[in-house]
């Protein structure tokens, strides 16, 4: 059976988009996905994303990650998916999608400029929400030393629907990624896995970022990792709330009100090409 499909990325960060809206059940597997993301024997991407429609009516987001996991959400993929509905002909109210997802509400908004702004939501700050049994579970877990490899690291935690831990750094480029990574998304502290960031922090409005993605790997963007990054440089003082988040593939910009303490991520959403694929890839 041949299945449609849209490739899309956000600065790098690429996905494939299935119009699963026909069916209650998605259209591949954990195992099926994995195929389809291989770069070299399937399509290639960071990960596959499904639209559902809701027996209400609301549009719904699944992902499965290149290696067949499910995290709750996905902030360029997201974007990515706004994207596909405006290329679906989708209607919007007011030039938003609400779209429920594994970490609740998320609305994105089609800019007049073709970028997206997405209203990310409030972090998640306590030990208990990230989830993480670094310190006590009602708090925040803010420049805690950890153990990683053979090395002492200072980390700040933060949830975005999804656990994230970022540690700053004088030189991201100086990270050996591949080798660290995998052992922060696997570290005993992290029930659940985590995203990991690298921050180098080269003003207050400006930072640079590399990440290792709980189930991708190196990307070259992750759009939940650069809001929780602000967050994290905002609670150690050493950014604003207004910041813009360099990452391999591009800039994304964050807000982080102190009014409403919602999340705004602004970036693009681009895409590559359309086509046919093979269920059995």
């Amino acid at each position: 059976m041949s299945i449609a499909f849209s490739k899309y990325h956000g600065l790098g960060n690429d996905f494939i988009l299935i119009d699963n809206r026909h069916s209650a059940e998605l259209i591949l597997t954990p195992e099926q996905a994995i195929k389809w993301c291989d770069r070299n024997f399937g399509v290639g991407a960071d990960g596959v994303i499904f639209l559902l429609t809701e027996s209400n009516g609301e549009h719904r987001m699944r992902i499965f990650n290149s290696d067949g996991s499910e995290p709750e959400m996905c902030g360029n993929g997201i974007r990515c998916l706004a994207k596909f509905m405006q290329d679906l002909n989708i209607p919007t109210t007011d030039n938003k999608y609400k779209i429920q997802t594994g970490a609740g509400l998320i609305v994105p908004q089609m800019d007049v400029d073709g970028q997206v702004t997405v209203d990310m939501g409030k972090p998640f700050l306590t030990a208990n929400e990230i989830p993480t049994t670094l310190g006590e579970s009602d708090r925040k877990v803010v420049n805690v030393p950890l153990e990683v490899g053979d090395k002492t690291w200072n980390v700040t935690t933060v949830s975005m629907g999804n656990p994230h831990c970022m540690t700053f750094v004088d030189d991201v480029d100086t990270i050996a990624l591949a080798e660290i990574g995998v052992l922060f998304e696997n570290h005993a502290v992290f029930p659940k896995r985590t995203n990991t960031e690298f921050v180098e922090v080269v003003n207050r409005s400006y930072v640079k970022m590399r990440v290792w993605e709980r189930g991708a790997g190196a990307t070259l963007a992750c759009g939940t990792g650069a809001c929780a990054t602000v967050v994290a440089g905002v609670l150690n003082d050493l950014c604003d709330r207004i910041c813009t988040v360099n990452l391999p593939g591009g800039d994304l910009k964050i807000h982080w009100s102190a009014e409403s303490d919602h999340i705004l991520m602004t970036g693009p959403a681009t895409l590559v090409f359309t086509g046919l694929a093979e269920n059995e890839l």
